[in-house]
């Protein structure tokens, strides 16, 4: 049963399984933390936490965030992660794994221990130029249709339904607005295993996904799934042993024993 932890509003939490590597899940734009939230019964080795950023669900009463910069501090003034001393990584889909990404960032910045891995997914590498929807243009309506033709995932269902429509398209069109103002400063490479994930109906390129290598020391892995940007849903199954896979050597892996370079392969 998902429970907000005891201190940390920014996360929903799965069941404790102490000693079990740990792993922080970041959300697509507009995504509900509650879908993430159903793997911690799918991955039953891992402890599972989902940030669960203000302006919606029972952070509804909160402002929304400004920008990724504030939306990070913020996070990091809140959450210990990995504590106490266990293993964790960090899964971001589309919009999430900008914010994983920078989470990490800010991490090594102020000194504090980093994810054993970065898991980023349906996303370019972030210094690449990104044109999202623009999100200030558009009702709500033409907001999620427009998503939707692009990225899928969004039912019919909730586009004709007003009341529906509007409890989707706030958090959406935030994380949209977030994106847009999004600036990528350049820093030096990440000294953290990176893995990134994709549909091969997607319309991220070759080079959008491998060009995550900028980003990391320590070799790139690319793994293409069957679908679009939602694979992640239409193969869950395939998905999710991907991610058990990635996830369950991490108290075995040796940072320094790994060769650079880049390896890709097709789940």
């Amino acid at each position: 049963m998902a429970t907000t932890s005891r201190h940390r509003a920014w996360l929903l939490s799965g069941p404790p399984r102490p000693g079990a590597p740990q792993l922080y899940c970041f959300p697509h734009a507009g995504g509900n933390p509650v879908e993430y939230m159903r793997w911690a019964d799918l991955l039953p080795p891992v402890e599972l936490h989902v940030v669960q950023l203000p302006g919606r669900g029972p952070r509804h009463h909160e402002p929304d965030g400004d920008d990724i910069d504030s939306l990070v501090a913020a996070l990091l003034a809140e959450t210990a992660f990995g504590e106490p001393q266990r293993p964790y990584a960090f899964f971001g889909h589309s919009f999430g794994a900008l914010l994983a990404y920078e989470t990490t960032r800010a991490l090594r910045d102020t000194g504090r221990r980093l994810p054993d891995e970065l898991v980023v997914s349906a996303y370019p590498a972030p210094h690449l130029p990104h044109t999202p929807t623009d999100p200030d243009q558009l009702s709500d309506t033409e907001l999620l249709r427009a998503v939707a033709d692009r990225h899928g995932g969004i039912p019919p269902e909730i586009i004709d339904s007003r009341l529906l429509r509007a409890l989707v398209a706030r958090p959406l069109r935030t994380d949209l607005r977030l994106v847009a103002g999004y600036r990528h400063r350049p820093a030096p490479p990440l000294p953290v295993p990176t893995t990134v994930l994709a549909g091969t109906g997607d319309r991220l390129t070759a080079r959008a996904l491998t060009a995550w290598q900028d980003h990391t020391l320590e070799p790139l892995t690319v793994r293409m799934f069957p679908g679009g940007h939602f694979y992640l849903r239409e193969h869950e199954a395939r998905f999710l042993t991907c991610l058990q896979d990635l996830l369950m050597p991490l108290t075995r892996r040796s940072p320094d024993s790994r060769p650079r370079g880049m390896r890709s392969a097709r789940a």
